[in-house]
């Protein structure tokens, strides 16, 4: 194993209902106070990774240029993944989130969220994956034509302790969608494994779980149930919401701190000057860790104290995390055109919390 020392930043910020003044004065009592640790290399030299995925003693990653790594015992190996269409090579977009099926061991099927061209247009879909022989075959096709735009696809996936399967959808660059009920841009959607409409969703015969939002890349769940999704803002601003079935988060109508009566405010906002480009996310003893890519870092909230530690801030964009026990993994986005890449990267990491 390859072994990178790994800082540690602690800052504190305030609830997205306080001024940036408030948050300002806080920011200087505070202080910041640094710490150091131990971060293991996993595997290196991936092609911008999206999204994490691990059962047992085996990792899966999605790469946007359309293979799927699996990881086990030190051994990498990158499997081809066959999809019904062309795969798009828009900025952001690609094969992007993933997750195992919960019968996966018997199975070998997957969830899979990518974004295609067809003609002059793109869009996302969400499809069932086959693996087999080492090749991921694009099985059947669950939801098909999720608007996309030049950026905004959105596009990470989930299984929620319902056992439904949730995928988050950007506004394809066009703010208008995000208030549109009828389309499915600019959205947090909840499906059944096969496909369909669950009977208890907030919209008749719709996927739409939540609507008015921008560019939502994570999702995680508390223990008790309560769901939760970052956001990207419009150059800042960037959101923790807590996700309610239903619920108009605001986009464009609000962002960051802006209240208005029917629109969510989020439980945390980077504020108008300072910007996290929040992606994956994962819960753990009362805090949601959250991949932070122009912020390069990982960041902590506390949902009790509201505080925010800034845990991991050296090692470039990061874009998931995934929390087993006392293990934090993370991989890095420093080869998806934005970043700044080392020979080694991207990587998978691991620490111990």
């Amino acid at each position: 194993m390859l072994k990178l020392m790994a800082s540690f930043g602690v800052t504190l910020l305030l609830l997205a209902g306080c001024s940036e003044k408030e948050q300002q004065n806080v920011m200087e009592e505070v202080g910041q106070a640094k710490v150091v640790n131990e971060a293991e290399v996993i595997a290196q030299n991936l092609n911008a990774p999206w999204a994490i995925e691990k059962i047992e003693n085996t990792f899966f990653i999605t790469e946007r240029t359309g293979a799927i790594v699996k990881i086990q015992d030190d051994k990498m190996a990158r499997q081809k993944v066959q999809l019904k269409q062309h795969l798009s090579t828009a900025p952001e977009a690609g094969l992007l989130g993933f997750v195992l099926a919960p019968d996966f061991a018997n199975s070998n099927q997957a969830f899979a969220y990518y974004t295609y061209e067809k003609g002059s247009k793109q869009f996302n879909r969400i499809v069932l994956l086959q693996l087999e022989n080492d090749v991921w075959y694009e099985e059947k096709v669950l939801v098909d034509e999720i608007p996309s735009g030049t950026y905004h696809h959105g596009g990470r996936l989930k299984i929620g302790p319902d056992s439904k399967l949730y995928a988050t959808a950007g506004d394809a660059s066009n703010p208008k969608h995000a208030q549109d009920k009828a389309s499915l841009a600019g959205k947090i959607l909840r499906l059944n494994l096969d496909g369909s409409i669950p009977d208890d969703n907030p919209f008749n015969h719709s996927y739409v779980f939540s609507y008015g939002h921008r560019n939502p890349q994570g999702l995680t769940w508390k223990a008790d149930g309560k769901m939760y999704a970052t956001e990207h803002g419009q150059s800042a601003n960037d959101e923790v919401n807590e996700i309610q079935a239903g619920k108009n988060y605001g986009w464009p109508i609000i962002e960051g701190s802006e209240q208005q009566q029917g629109l969510v405010t989020p439980l945390f906002t980077s504020g108008a000057s300072t910007t996290w480009a929040p992606s994956g996310m994962a819960s753990d003893n009362g805090e949601l860790y959250v991949a932070a890519l122009r912020g390069t870092a990982i960041l902590a909230f506390h949902l009790q104290t509201n505080e925010v530690r800034e845990i991991i801030n050296n090692v470039g964009r990061i874009r998931d995390v995934w929390i087993e026990g006392d293990t934090l993994y993370w991989i890095t986005n420093n080869t998806d055109g934005r970043g700044q890449a080392s020979k080694a990267d991207d990587r998978l990491f691991k620490l111990e919390l």
